[in-house]
Parts: structure tokens; sequence; C-alpha cells
């Protein structure tokens, strides 16, 4: 099939370059042949000119001269001299006669010897002839006509007799002033004749003719030349580099190996074209392993993704059931409170209605006043926790945009929150023992900071036994303050060191709201710092936190 393709490309190019020839060299023969056959007619009419201006010179100078003596011919005794011209003949010593010739008998002399001669002939003709030879024929009759009516100065055509081509150039004569020593009747510049020139013409056009025909020649000989020419230079500087390439694009595109784009060394466009056919190929074959192992690199990627949607989906359900069971316990707990003040107040209202104002029967102020300790109780619990509530929201989702960073000392804090807690912790023969450096300063919220150590300590007391020891220490790792908190009550439970840290989860029986560790946690994270609980190994339990520096 490339041998097919190859040959069916050379023909191509061979017609096409032919017919390119055949037109191009067919257009410059025929111009040529237009160009040819003009000149000879401009040659041939310059010539007929020519003659005819030597004619009038010769005619001129004869009638300068007043005539000429020409020998009377021997073998033509008919000619008589001319009855219009004095002594028309005169005699030698010799007793040879010579005869006075009028430029007209000298023009008719001189056409007839041309004649003879056969290489042109004119003729000299009148519409008012003297000599009946000089009858003027159509074409003549023709070109006197128009020459009379001023139409033209000179009059030329070309004319076919007897298969033979001829230029007839037919111009005027005009009187001049030796005419009228003749011709007394004439007016100077009358049109008095005409002078009619033919030049054979046969012998040139088929000498041309000729000339063609060997231009034809030499024309089929040159684009054979130029077509075999062509052919091998094509074959050999177009159409083998050509499959060569074709062949090696092949190979490439099978096996994808850079090896197989050759470069040619022919030193001309198909060379670099190799080169450039051997870069994009090896750019291809980079491309391709670049492909490939970003494909793998976007798998491996597409993989973790994956993974880590599905981690993200098993975290939003677990999100979602905390969500609800924070609702849950959201609502048990509200609901405790809640349900307190309902009774008090209905209580309240029942014992309200039952008074009578006609006996002046009242309710005991201390029953009254027991119920409202009760719902204030249960109001400020609610308060409580829905401030607590709104307040770990707020940090969750603001972190740090919710919280007054300033440097303060962390030690005196430590100091400040043990003295808070130092009477309850009394009252239950509890020691508070703190450790820890003189001063660490820290850029953190005060506050929160206080309200974490407040809480941490305040569960250690809580869950702490009677006549036992809550040890506070605080120490700083590099960059990092790290506080911790251990008491020697049960501890915790196992599998229950992260979930203390959730919303409404309580230990045991004790009372409380079950959002302290919750808000302990977020304000931790919202430092950037973590929280955590573990057991002791001698029993009870430590809460630390890690608190950033800066």
């Amino acid at each position: 099939m490339r041998g097919k393709l190859k040959m069916s490309l050379s023909y191509k190019l061979i017609i096409g370059c032919v017919l390119t020839l055949l037109v191009t060299m067919s257009v410059t023969f025929y111009l040529i042949s237009l160009r040819q056959d003009r000149l000879i007619v401009q040659q041939a009419e310059n010539e007929a000119r020519t003659i005819f201006r030597q004619i009038i010179i010769t005619r001129k100078w004869v009638a300068d001269h007043g005539g000429i003596f020409v020998r009377e011919p021997p073998d033509q005794p008919w000619v008589k001299p001319s009855p219009f011209m004095l002594d028309a003949a005169i005699t030698d010593q010799q007793e040879r006669r010579y005869l006075r010739q009028t430029p007209a008998m000298v023009t008719k002399a001189l056409a007839d010897y041309a004649k003879e001669q056969e290489t042109y002939w004119f003729h000299i003709t009148s519409l008012n002839p003297v000599n009946p030879a000089n009858r003027p024929d159509d074409l003549e009759r023709q070109a006197l006509e128009a020459f009379a009516r001023e139409e033209m100065e000179e009059f030329m055509t070309m004319e076919t007799i007897n298969r033979d081509v001829y230029l007839r150039y037919i111009s005027p004569l005009y009187t001049e002033t030796v005419c009228l020593d003749c011709h007394g009747n004439y007016r100077i510049n009358d049109v008095r004749g005409a002078i009619s020139v033919t030049l054979p013409l046969s012998e040139t056009f088929a000498e041309a003719a000729r000339n063609r025909r060997l231009l034809f020649a030499a024309m089929g000989l040159v684009v054979m030349v130029l077509s075999g020419s062509l052919l091998l230079m094509i074959r050999h500087l177009v159409l083998t580099p050509m499959q060569t390439l074709a062949m090696a694009i092949t190979r490439y595109s099978r096996s994808g190996h850079r090896e197989d784009a050759v470069i040619l060394q022919t030193g001309d466009e198909f060379e670099e074209l190799s080169r450039s056919f051997a870069r994009m190929a090896g750019k291809l074959s980079d491309y391709h392993h670049n492909l490939e192992d970003k494909i793998q690199i976007a798998t491996r990627d597409l993989e973790q993704s994956n993974r880590q949607l599905l981690a993200a989906n098993r975290l939003l359900a677990a999100t979602n059931v905390k969500k609800s069971d924070f609702i849950a316990r959201a609502s048990h707990e509200l609901r405790t409170p809640l349900t307190s003040v309902k009774g008090g107040m209905e209580y309240l209202t029942a014992r309200l209605t039952s008074l009578d104002p006609d006996t002046g029967r009242a309710c005991s102020r201390d029953e009254l006043l027991d119920f409202l300790e009760l719902i204030r109780n249960n109001t400020d619990r609610l308060i409580r926790m829905v401030n607590i509530m709104l307040d770990i929201e707020r940090i969750e989702m603001g972190t740090m945009s919710s919280l007054n960073t300033q440097d303060f000392d962390l030690a005196l804090l430590v100091w400040e929150s043990r003295e808070e807690l130092a009477l309850t912790a009394a009252a239950k023969n509890i020691a508070i023992t703190t450790r820890g450096p003189q001063a660490l300063t820290v850029r953190a919220d005060e506050d929160r900071i206080r309200q974490v150590l407040t809480n941490l300590l305040a569960n250690a007391v809580k869950f702490a036994p009677q006549n036992s020891e809550v040890q506070l220490r605080f120490s700083q790792e590099e960059e990092i303050a790290v506080v911790e908190v251990e008491d020697q009550g049960a501890g915790i439970e196992p599998g229950q060191e992260e979930k203390i840290f959730e919303k409404f989860y309580r230990l045991g029986d004790k009372e409380g709201s079950g959002l302290g560790l919750a808000i302990c946690r977020s304000i931790i994270e919202a430092h950037g710092g973590r929280i955590g609980a573990e057991n002791r190994p001698e029993g009870g339990a430590r809460f630390y936190f890690h608190l950033p520096t800066r």
C-alpha cells in the first residue's frame, strides 16, 4: 500500500509538472509565434516604406536633373521618344541613340526590372493614367479614392494570390514644383497618383513555420528532460525521505519508544522535520510517563479522598448521633428545673386561690418563701445552663475571635484559683497542694483559663473523698504550659476518658449540668491547646491541659 501511494504521488507530481510545463511553454510558444508573425509583417511594412521612399527619391533626383538619357534598346525599335519633352533623343559620336526618360518612365522601367528579378515589384498608377498600363487594380483604386478624400496617408494590407501571401503597400504621389515643367495643369500637393509596392511573404512565413516546428520539437525535448529530471529528483529528494519518515512514525505509533524516531541526514527540510518529530516523540514519551505517574498519584489521592470521605461520613453520622443525644439530654436537663418551676408555681397559684378574704385566713409565710426560693434556684439553674450552652457554641463557632487574649501570669492565676476553692476543700478536710514555678507568662484569655482551672479544681474537690489531697501542678515545656489536677477519688471508668468531655455527660450520681468539662475542652481547643483525663496508677484521676504560651 505504501509503494502504491508513493507511485501515485510520483505520477501526480510528474503529471502536474508536465502539464504546467506544457501549458507554460505552449502559451510562450503561441505568444512567440504571434510576435514572430507580427515582426515579419512589421519588417515587411518597413521594407515597403523604404522601397517607396527610395522610389520617391529616385523620381525626385530624375526630376531635379530634368530627366535622364537611357540608351535606346537595340532589340526594342518600337520605343519612341516622349512627345512631351524637348530634346527627347540625342545621338553620341558612335551614332548610338539615347532617349530622354521622365520620372514616370524611369519608375515604370524600374518596376519592370524588379518584377523580372522576382524580389518585389511596384506599380505606378493613377485614376486618370496617361499610359494604359498604369491603370489601377481594384485594391489600388480603393486606395486612390481614399487618398483623394484625404481619409488616409498610406494603405497597407495582406493579400493572398494563388495561395501565396503578399504585402500590398500603397502610398500617394503628391505634385511638387519640379513636376510642373511637364505637367503644367497640376497643382502643388495634389494627389496625381500612387505607387503600389508588392512584397512576396510566402517564403518568409514558410521559414517562420519551420522555425516554429523546430521550437516545438525543442519544447517537447525540454519537457521530456525536465520531467525525467523531476521524477528522479522527487524520488531521491522527496519520496524516499518521506517514506523513511512515514515508516518511523508508524513504528513510533505502535511502540511509543522514542528510539524509533529516526533523524534523516539529508541536510534539508526533511532533516529538520525528522528532528522536530524526534523532539516531539521525546516530549510525548516524557509526557506519557509523567501522565502515568500523575494518574497513579491521582488514583492514590482519590483513594485517600475516598477514605477521608468515608471517615467524614462516619464522623457526620457520629455527629448526628451526638446531636440527637445532645438534644435528648438537653431536653431532659432543662425539663427537670422547668418541672420544679412549674410545680412551685402551680402550688403557689393553688394556695393563693384558696385564700378567703372574709375570714382573713392566710398561707404560711415560710411555706411561700420556700417555694419562691425553689423557683428562684431552678430559674438560676436554667439561666446558668443556657448561658453555658451558648458559651460553648460561641467558643466552638468563633474560635479565637471570641477570646480576649493578653499576657498574664499563669502562676498567679493558679494560686488565686486555689484560694477560691480553699473553703470548699476545707469543709471536706481536703488539702490542695500546689507546685510550679514562681512565674509563668502565657498569652491567652485570662478569664477563660480561670474558668477552666476553677472547673477542674471544683470537680477534683467534688469527687475526692474526705481527708484526702488534691494536687495542682503547672510547668513549662518549651513553648507549652502544662497544668495538671490530680485527686484520690474513684477515678474514671475505663473507656470514658473522652466521653466525660461531652455535653451533659455526668459521672455517677453527682449533681451538675454535665457541661463543665465540655466548656473546658472548648476553651482549651479555642486557644490551640488540648485537654485530657486519665486514671492514676495509685488511684484517682488526673486531668491536664496543654496551653501554648504564645
